[in-house]
């Protein structure tokens, strides 16, 4: 039971508060429902930048000290390590602290794992447990407001990237999917690509469907424009293939035959190609000359071994053999990029890392991943590093999304 002292939010208001804000305002337009519904001292979107390691405040107020500035809007970057911030993204669940007259609340931002952000309100009292859970269905809201916004606007865009990105980062950034993260009831994946400082044209992409889920892991020879150009066409023959409903095999013929028409000679991508049904839990997978996946699997970590063919776009007219691959109910699957594996990253376990990460969510374990793939370089790529890591639950479908 709700005493009088309890907040109410009105999710369905907080909607037709920013069906009535342009996109750019939608999520100004929330935060002042808020401030109102709850009595809110403030109320702020933290949203995740592309380095996942802060989280960038956006607003449009009054001057913030030390931070960006573009066009009138303001954007403050907040390292996220050992931080609330922190533990509410990897957790997913609501944080709340008492202050000296009130409380602070954090809650994730997120649609179907994909970790947005982090809503964050300053309330006059401590909220109940009933006002937590209308905090957290308010902050769920919020996550499709900014979905839907931010494909109106730059300004979420920018925000996000706390380092500005070369021309050929911008071009790559266009090949991965809107979502790094996806919880679909009998599976949950999450990709992550670290960017070397010259952009080395990795991609991975996925797709989900009634009865199946397509996914692919893929890297361009070379570096900067070229790489990330090369890319462009492997990614979009790919896409365009699958939705014109072409199968495992005759998409990576397709894409094979687009690179070797359209580049020159001694351009080429890498990469696998995966289609895995989801009413039998049987998969198959194309291996293009790539890094071969691991797979954790009862506490230990094997390569799978793979039939390695030679790369999209350097045997024009080959067809590619579709393999089986291994998947079991409770296999955690990592597919990787040789950036991975480079010389400067020699030090780093990869195999011993993935058997550390049996407890965490497949987002926290491509950015532990990512975030060790970099401590072992010294901050200094001389490739992209790209990984994806796959958690089969198998069994019938059923809704596990957050």
């Amino acid at each position: 039971m709700r005493g009088p002292e309890d907040l109410v939010i009105d999710v369905g208001a907080l909607l037709e508060k920013v069906e009535n804000a342009a996109p750019i305002a939608a999520v100004e337009a929330v935060a002042g429902a808020l401030r109102e519904m709850v009595a809110a001292r403030s109320a702020a979107l933290l949203i995740a930048d592309f380095s996942g390691h802060s989280v960038v405040r956006l607003t449009s107020a009054g001057p913030v000290s030390g931070a960006r500035t573009h066009d009138g809007e303001q954007a403050e970057t907040l390292p996220l390590e050992g931080t609330p911030y922190d533990r509410v993204i990897r957790t997913q669940r609501v944080h709340v602290e008492e202050l000296g007259d009130g409380a602070r609340v954090l809650a994730p931002v997120t649609d179907r794992g994909d970790a947005i952000g982090v809503l964050e309100l300053v309330l006059p009292g401590y909220p109940s447990a009933d006002d937590v859970a209308d905090i957290g269905s308010a902050a769920h809201a919020l996550a499709y407001v900014v979905i839907a916004a931010r494909r109106h606007t730059d300004v979420f865009e920018w925000g996000q990237r706390s380092t500005p990105f070369a021309l050929a980062a911008e071009i790559q950034r266009r090949l991965l999917p809107a979502s790094y993260t996806c919880e679909a009831g009998q599976f949950t994946l999450a990709g992550w690509l670290e960017p070397a400082g010259s952009v080395g044209g990795d991609t991975f992409d996925y797709t989900l469907e009634r009865n199946a889920l397509h996914l692919s892991i893929t890297d361009a020879v070379g570096h900067q424009v070229e790489a990330a150009l090369l890319a462009t066409l492997l990614v979009g023959s790919l896409r365009n293939g699958r939705r014109r409903g072409l199968d495992l095999a005759a998409q990576a013929a397709y894409a094979n035959d687009s690179l070797a028409d359209n580049c020159l000679p001694g351009q080429f991508v890498t990469g696998q190609l995966l289609d895995l049904d989801l009413r039998t839990g049987a998969a198959r997978v194309v291996n293009a000359g790539h890094t071969l996946p691991l797979r954790l699997r009862d506490g230990h970590v094997e390569e799978i071994d793979l039939r390695v063919e030679p790369p999209f776009g350097v045997l024009p007219g080959k067809s590619f053999q579709v393999q089986p691959f291994p998947l079991e109910p409770g296999d955690r699957i990592v597919f990787l990029t040789d950036g991975m594996l480079e010389r400067n990253a020699a030090t780093l376990d990869v195999a011993a890392a993935l058997a550390d990460s049996a407890d965490l969510h497949p987002r926290e374990v491509v950015h532990e991943l990512g975030g060790a793939v970099l401590r072992a370089t010294g901050h200094d790529l001389k490739d992209d590093a790209t990984m994806v890591c796959l958690d089969w639950y198998g069994g019938p479908q059923r809704d596990r999304s957050t």
